[in-house]
């Protein structure tokens, strides 16, 4: 039985035997992450090769955090969608989003809609609030002519870098993000929500445990008490999960920063974070958390037709500045938190 006929009726009739025709490799030559996948026959559709890529996944994933599947056939957002969902767990739509994303297909939405220009941190997704996937893809579709990778890291690596002190009063304190939408200045509630019914929201916020008030302008304000580190439910590794240096008002361009708290105030800055008993978060703290999140960046170039599978919870992802057109599409999978 030849390969390729399988390949291409769709199915596998023995995926073992796949793994003689899969090259799996490291991708830099000083680190395993990611890890990479690679198809000796070109063209592979891979949602014909996913049950072999699945035992890959299983082994690979927990130990090195990421996978980079390249030189299969992706046959657009579809394939895409349909590769996510063949991991077992139904994809998750985008609640409670800090960023601007659009849908795409059910399960898949554009990667954050930031202006080109800008550059995104490193951050656990969802990880300001205290409830995440634990799987997360990226699907290149298009490469920018320049730049627009989208680096990760260890979020292990991270954890043990950063000085231990540090890292205890993150832990024992907690943080509390404070979000005040409207004004213009960023995502507004409806879309955060996915509704425009105040009941709706009213009930979200009560079954994540998040504090909500509606302000004397219709506007709403939410706060969450949520972790700073976290433990990895399978694997038992305890990892910097968090995104305060992201939500902090440090993380604004000076100019940016003072124009903002002449507007509106502290109160009413479209987000901030404070340690979890409402005292603020040093600075000297943060530039800490910048400098290691920096060092363990991890960035290669994007081809047409990659798909990157995370661990979200042993890996963050970033995204670089880009010129030129430019499209990466997200899937997200398998609810986890912190009341789980």
């Amino acid at each position: 039985m030849k390969l390729r006929r399988v390949w291409r009726r769709g199915f596998v009739e023995d995926p073992t035997m796949l793994d003689t025709m899969l090259d799996v490799r490291a991708l830099r030559t000083n680190g395993d992450l990611p890890m990479v996948v690679e198809p000796r026959d070109a063209g592979v559709p891979i949602e014909a090769a996913a049950s072999a890529l699945h035992a890959l996944v299983d082994e690979y994933l927990p130990t090195h955090g990421g996978v980079l599947f390249r030189g299969f056939k992706v046959d657009g957002d579809a394939a895409f969608r349909e590769f996510a969902a063949s991991f077992g767990h139904s994809l998750l739509t985008y609640e409670f989003g800090s960023t601007p994303r659009s849908k795409v297909a059910q399960g898949v939405y554009t990667s954050t809609e930031y202006p080109p220009h800008q550059h995104i941190p490193l951050h656990n997704e969802q990880s300001y609030t205290r409830d995440w996937p634990m799987k997360i893809w990226f699907y290149s579709v298009l490469t920018a002519q320049e730049g627009g990778e989208t680096p990760i890291a260890d979020s292990r690596r991270i954890y043990a870098r950063l000085p231990q002190d540090l890292r205890e009063r993150f832990a024992s304190k907690g943080l509390m993000y404070v979000r005040n939408f409207g004004n213009g200045f960023d995502v507004p509630w409806t879309q955060v929500f996915n509704t425009e019914d105040r009941a709706e929201v009213e009930a979200y916020c009560r079954a994540h445990r998040i504090a909500c008030e509606w302000k004397d302008d219709g506007e709403l304000r939410t706060r969450q008490l949520c972790q700073a580190v976290a433990q990895h439910p399978v694997t038992g590794d305890w990892v910097w999960f968090n995104q305060a240096h992201l939500f902090h008002i440090s993380n604004l361009e000076p100019d940016v920063r003072e124009t903002l708290l002449d507007v509106v105030g502290e109160e009413d800055l479209p987000r901030n974070v404070y340690y979890g008993d409402g005292s603020p978060i040093e600075e000297d703290a943060l530039a800490t958390i910048r400098h290691v999140l920096e060092a363990e960046k991890i960035s290669f170039p994007w081809q047409n037709g990659d798909v990157l599978m995370l661990d979200n919870m042993l890996a963050a992802h970033a995204r670089s500045p880009f010129k030129g057109p430019r499209k990466v599409v997200v899937a997200m999978a398998q609810a986890h938190g912190a009341d789980r």
